[in-house]
Parts: C-alpha cells; sequence; structure tokens
C-alpha cells in the first residue's frame, strides 16, 4: 500500500516528508482524525510510503471530546434499579464483543420505575413480542434522568429469532450530561442462512455519534463485517468527524471470498472552512501471488493550486515487480524491480473466531414450532444491505 517515491527538489504546497511529521507537533492532528494505519498482521515488503497529506495545528489532539458524566442510580422495590452504563461512546474501537454489551434479558414481563433520594428517576420494561412464522422478540429498556433533566440515559437490549434460523441480538443506547453532550450507539449481530448459497451467515454492525454541547464538534462512525461458513468475510467502515472549522471523513474495505481473492482500499479526505483540502487514498487486489496496488495522494490550497502524486505497483508472482507513478511538479518513475510480494490472503478474524465469540446469540432458542407446520424463508428478517451513513458529501476537487 505503498508507492516508490522519488524526491523533491521544490516541495509542493504544504507538503512534508514522513519524518517531518512523524517528529513534528501535528501528530494530535492524525490522531483526532483517527487516520493511523489499521492494524494488520501482514507484512509488506515494499518501498517507503508516498509523502503524507498537508496538515494543520488542532487545538486539542484527544480522541474523546466529553467528559464521563457519573449518574448512579439506588434501590427499586422488586430488582436493583438499573445502573447508568451510558457513557460517551469511544472513536475508533469498531466492533463491542457480546461481553462488553453484557447482555441480560428478564424472564419475566417487567414495567416499575422509581425515584431516588437525590431526585434522580428511572424505570425499567420488559416483555415479548410474537408475530408470523415464529417471530419472537424478548426486550428490555431502561433509562433514567436527573432532578433537573440535565442528565438522562436511555438502554434497551433485544434478541430475535424465527423459524428459519433467523437469530439476532442487539442493543441501543443514548444519553446527554450537563455540559449539552449527547450520545448515541447501537450494536447488532445476527445469524441466518444465505438464500443463494444455503451457507450459514453471521454479521456484526455498530454505529456509533457524539456531539458536544459547548462547541461545533462532533463525529459518527459506522462499522461492520461478515462472514459465511467457507471463509467469505467482508468487513468496513464509514466515519465522519468535525471540531470547529475542520472536517473529515474516512471509509475503507475489506473483501475475502474464501479462495484466494483479496480486495482491500482506502478513502480519507478533509479540509477546513479557509479552503485547504486534502486526501489520500489506495487500493490493492491479489490472488495467487498475482495482483496490483495503486494510490494517490493530494492537496488543495486556498487558493485553489492542487498537487497530486499517483503510484501503482504490478506483482507478476515471479519475484518481479513493476513500480510507476507521477506528480503534478514533473515527478515520474517507470521501473522493475526483484522484490518479494507480501498480502494478507486471509482475515486474521474469520469464520472461527466469530462463532466462538458469538456463543450468546448461537444460543438464543426460538419459539417451539408446531408439528406439520413449515418455515417460510421468504418472510425471514434477513439483514439489509449496508448503506454508507448519511449524507457526507466528499469535498470537491
Amino acid at each position: 500500500m505503498a508507492a516508490c517515491s522519488r524526491g523533491i527538489n521544490v516541495r509542493p504546497f504544504g507538503i512534508r516528508n514522513r519524518a517531518e511529521v512523524e517528529m513534528g507537533s501535528n501528530n494530535g492532528v492524525f490522531e483526532m482524525m483517527g487516520w493511523r494505519r489499521r492494524s494488520s498482521k501482514r507484512v509488506m515488503a515494499v518501498s517507503p510510503k508516498s509523502l503524507p497529506p498537508l496538515s494543520f495545528n488542532y487545538r486539542r489532539s484527544s480522541q474523546r471530546l466529553f467528559k464521563t458524566q457519573d449518574f448512579h442510580l439506588r434501590c427499586s422495590p422488586k430488582y436493583s434499579a438499573p445502573q447508568s452504563r451510558d457513557t460517551p461512546p469511544k472513536r475508533d474501537t469498531g466492533i463491542a464483543s457480546e461481553k462488553e454489551w453484557g447482555i441480560n434479558l428478564l424472564d419475566e414481563e417487567v414495567k416499575e420505575e422509581g425515584t431516588n433520594e437525590d431526585g434522580s428517576t428511572w424505570y425499567r420494561e420488559s416483555g415479548e413480542d410474537l408475530g408470523d412464522n415464529g417471530y419472537r422478540c424478548r426486550w428490555t429498556r431502561m433509562g433514567g434522568r436527573s432532578r433537573d433533566g440535565s442528565v438522562e440515559w436511555k438502554e434497551t437490549w433485544w434478541e430475535k429469532s424465527d423459524w428459519t434460523g433467523y437469530k439476532e441480538l442487539g442493543a441501543e443506547k443514548s444519553g446527554k450530561n450537563a455540559a449539552g453532550d449527547s450520545w448515541w450507539e447501537t450494536w447488532k449481530e445476527v445469524l441466518y442462512q444465505d438464500e443463494w448459497s444455503n451457507l450459514a451467515r453471521i454479521e456484526r454492525s455498530a454505529e456509533k455519534q457524539a456531539k458536544s454541547g459547548s462547541e461545533n464538534a462532533g463525529w459518527y462512525e459506522k462499522w461492520w463485517e461478515k462472514y459465511d461458513a467457507k471463509g467469505w468475510t467482508e468487513k468496513g467502515a464509514h466515519k465522519y468527524g468535525r471540531l470547529n472549522e475542520q472536517s473529515w471523513w474516512e471509509k475503507w474495505g475489506e473483501h475475502y471470498d474464501g479462495r484466494g481473492f483479496v480486495l482491500k482500499w482506502t478513502d480519507k479526505w478533509a479540509e477546513t472552512e479557509l479552503g485547504t483540502r486534502w486526501g489520500d487514498k489506495w487500493e490493492e487486489k491479489f490472488f495467487a501471488g498475482i495482483g496490483s496496488r495503486q494510490g494517490e495522494t493530494w492537496s488543495v490550497s486556498p487558493a485553489g493550486e492542487r498537487w497530486s502524486r499517483t503510484w501503482g505497483e504490478e506483482h507478476f508472482g515471479n519475484g518481479n515487480v513493476h513500480k510507476y507513478g507521477k506528480s503534478t511538479t514533473g515527478e515520474s518513475w517507470d521501473i522493475v524491480v526483484d522484490e518479494e510480494t507480501y498480502y494478507e490472503a486471509e482475515p486474521h478474524y474469520g469464520w472461527a473466531d466469530v462463532v466462538g465469540d458469538s456463543t450468546q446469540l448461537l444460543s438464543i432458542k426460538p419459539l417451539e414450532r408446531p408439528p406439520g407446520v413449515f418455515p417460510n424463508f421468504g418472510s425471514s428478517m434477513l439483514p439489509q444491505t449496508d448503506d454508507p451513513p448519511g449524507p457526507i458529501p466528499p469535498p470537491e476537487e
């Protein structure tokens, strides 16, 4: 995922080399934007990466915009009062596990509420919804608020199933604190039988967002993972963030077909209200040791001055790699080198891993199906296609 770079006598607008970026004072920019390279077990034998995009100073570099608001609740008549676990979600933490969510549904219908000694209130409800084709949804809702209403939290848990073998475990929570910060998060994992391949599939997803109550700042993330029993795997994320006059976007995806083909890509860009824009993207495709990588790094100054560098690599599977590229400043290269090819042919976290981590999902018990009644697969609750999050328009180039 790196370009073969050449020296530049005169650097394009605002471009610095990697050492300057890593040692400089602007590391907080990339941390805030979450533009660190995603962790991977792959070992890449490639040449140095192309120069990083233009950067600017942030007034702060913390990944977390909000402070945790303590909101503890006390006793209730039948059960202990629900405790608020609703703190702002953290950025770039991916999809949590079942154990991290700790979903614990009640076995009976409950509807209760109470008031604590400090005047804060709480409620908890649980129930079961039934429908056609053996549909069953067990759920629990809980929440609370402070006496003056400045602090509030809500959380919902559920599990769903039907006679087709569909199973779903999920949670959603939201909250706000006295400073006006607000957040929302949802998580879900699903087991079902694919209608085309008849293979079992497990899908996991998460959406998170947070907004500051004191400044024009906030972020949104959507993550998803899909697995089937023969090794087919798909992973991806869409991210957006804003801190006052600065905004950034990032999208990435990975696809493994289970037979050796791999596709990976990343596209990220940012802009300021002053008109500065920059971005970086790359893509790689491989099968049986043969494949390609290509990418582009670009920037645009407030005056409209544009710089870009494109690069590519062709891996022939015989130890030879063709590297080529050019930039708007006139540099170019086109060479063939003797170099080994390394890439990740299988996901570091695959079908066996997700099955082992989905014990609560797999243990969901559907309603008993009466003799002579057969499941209607046409009405099963199959997952919907993941769409990009909200309207997040890229900057015009």
